[in-house]
């Protein structure tokens, strides 16, 4: 257990460390229950639920990330709250609503920094991590989507109404602002490679994406898939696809298509389309296990009962089953063993073995969606 007696752990320490005070974090987790506007604090190793934390108003599209420690959580509220929750503590620490609408945030590289990105009224804005006073407003009057984290105390986010990339460096202590203009017309989601180097912005109003390589002084929009997507054929959507949850696997991105029943190969050096794959519905995340062998794949609604396995070296799907009805999010542990499955209208989060896929537990949850683990504390982009 993360919590250990005083007693036990009094013998294992020196000094006048107070040893009762002492809880491990890199185990733990949260899954949101979207519902209740609350989460549930998980531990992995234990496979159960440690607490539930009240108190986070409206969390139907929510998302957060970690501190530096492992210790508190910055959850980003489709309310525009921003909220600091103390893992070890289990509670929340400090609120704001800093806006009408917000769709998600990033930290910074070095912890200090929080960021969070809105529909309403647009724009970016930038929180001291330990006080959550704002020490930065970017106004871009215009819907903010894709915020990332870029190395150097960096923010990147793109622009849905006018197709903008937009660089914010922090490193001086003022805020300087880059643009890229030439996106592509309604990006819609993005994401950032481990590294730091490539970003990448899907397009909802054309075919294709566009990709920025970071380490370039003065970056270009790169265009990746020109000729796919949704935006000639007008296809139905019946849910966005989640780019943050795409996957990196061996040399290649795997990314989910926007209208289509498929996946997308694309080389991750030169940028070109290596294969797809037939799926059973519309992606929503395509996650790959940690190692790459694997990409886990989960649909949109009304098909949003199953998971599809692929095998990356073969492209195949492998494996197939459903955990039960509206499968939110999927999210591994740091090596890969277990992933744990959020099946919302079962209440459940069920977890399973990534090898035999066999069904290692499940955990009562109020309609939960998205599950994250600590370890996203020391990933860039996440």
């Amino acid at each position: 257990m993360k919590w250990l007696s005083g007693a036990v752990l009094a013998m294992m320490m020196v000094g006048g460390v107070h040893a009762e005070n002492i809880v491990a974090t890199g185990d733990l987790g949260l899954v949101v229950e979207r519902a209740t506007g609350s989460l549930l604090l998980v531990d992995q190793s234990e496979r159960a639920a440690i607490s539930r934390i009240d108190g986070l108003g409206d969390l139907s599209h929510a998302s957060l990330v970690y501190s530096p420690d492992q210790r508190f959580a910055y959850v980003f509220g489709r309310d525009g709250g921003l909220t600091k929750v103390d893992l070890v503590e289990q509670k929340v620490v400090d609120r704001v609503v800093q806006a009408g609408n917000a769709i998600g945030g990033a930290i910074s590289d070095d912890g200090s920094l929080v960021a969070v990105s809105n529909y309403e009224p647009g724009g970016v804005r930038i929180f001291d991590a330990e006080t959550l006073q704002m020490v930065a407003d970017i106004p871009t009057e215009s819907k903010t989507i894709g915020l990332v984290d870029a190395p150097g105390r960096r923010f990147v986010f793109t622009l849905w109404d006018d197709g903008e990339t937009w660089i914010a460096d922090l490193s001086s202590g003022t805020v300087d602002i880059k643009k890229i203009t030439d996106m592509g017309t309604n990006p819609y989601d993005a994401l950032i490679t481990g590294d730091g180097r490539v970003y990448i912005t899907g397009l909802f109003g054309e075919d294709g994406l566009t990709a920025l390589d970071l380490w370039d002084e003065d970056p270009k929009p790169i265009r990746v898939l020109p000729e796919y997507g949704r935006g000639q054929q007008e296809l139905p959507v019946y849910k966005m696809p989640h780019l943050e949850g795409w996957a990196r696997a061996g040399r290649e991105f795997v990314l989910p298509a926007v209208g289509h029943h498929q996946v997308l190969w694309v080389d991750e050096t030169t940028l070109a389309e290596t294969g797809r794959t037939d799926t059973y519905g519309q992606p929503v995340f395509a996650m790959a296990r940690p190692d790459g062998r694997q990409v886990w794949v989960n649909f949109a609604h009304p098909l949003n009962d199953t998971i599809q396995v692929i095998d990356t070296p073969t492209k195949e799907v492998i494996h197939e089953f459903k955990p039960g009805p509206a499968i939110l999010h999927m999210e591994f542990t740091p090596r890969g063993h277990q992933v744990w499955v959020s099946v919302r209208d079962a209440g459940k989060v069920m977890i399973y073995d990534t090898r035999t896929f066999e069904k290692l537990g499940e955990i009562d949850a109020e309609s939960p969606s998205g599950i994250f683990f600590t370890s996203r504390a020391h990933r860039t982009g996440l």
